[in-house]
């Protein structure tokens, strides 16, 4: 089990169970949308982030980004880690049917992978020494290999997102920011050389 130094933010209650059996930290479940107007919940959020750093952990759907993008605007960008759940097809054990979109949430996802997510965030785990990751992506860096700026840099984009099975929501910003927490500039060499 991972003891966190922060504390980590997830969608549901179903979310906040499966994290569980993995990190002993903080975990805080935004209910859903409810965080939208939920201002006691909000500020208790900004305290934890203060005192100990929030990791945000939503899963890869449309509604897991925008209520990422609302707790990103909220709380002040030095203070949070950004962990990416897989996109994996499918539907939890405990539903009827799969989500809208046909993907697993964060309940739904091996403890291991979801391990590797909060790792490559680069987490605080109490007992092992952190290395911070150096950024190697850069915004020129997306310009010149086609994946911004450019006529089929949409359509390169999302192939890169789906050979990471990575949401295809993901902006050319925040594309760059998840390729310097998920892999190195060598798979990226490599997974650009198939688009």
């Amino acid at each position: 089990m991972l003891r966190l130094r922060e504390a980590v933010v997830v969608e549901g209650k179903h979310d906040a169970v499966r994290l569980a059996q993995i990190v002993d930290a903080p975990i805080v479940a935004t209910n859903g949308f409810r965080i939208f107007k939920d201002a006691e919940q909000m500020a208790y959020l900004r305290r934890l982030a203060a005192v100990r750093g929030l990791v945000i952990l939503t899963d890869s759907d449309a509604a897991g980004f925008v209520i990422r993008r609302h707790l990103s605007g909220s709380i002040p960008p030095e203070q949070i880690k950004q962990a990416y759940a897989p996109c994996i097809a499918g539907k939890e054990r405990r539903k009827a049917h799969p989500s809208k979109e046909g993907l697993l949430g964060v309940e739904g996802i091996d403890p291991a992978v979801l391990e590797e997510a909060l790792r490559r965030a680069g987490v605080t785990v109490e007992g092992e020494e952190s290395v911070p990751c150096s950024p190697w992506m850069t915004k020129a860096r997306l310009f010149s290999d086609g994946l911004s700026g450019s006529e089929d840099s949409a359509r390169r984009r999302a192939a890169l997102l789906a050979a990471l099975q990575l949401p295809p929501y993901l902006s050319a910003n925040r594309l760059m920011e998840v390729l310097n927490l998920t892999i190195s500039e060598e798979e990226y060499a490599a997974l650009l050389k198939n688009i």
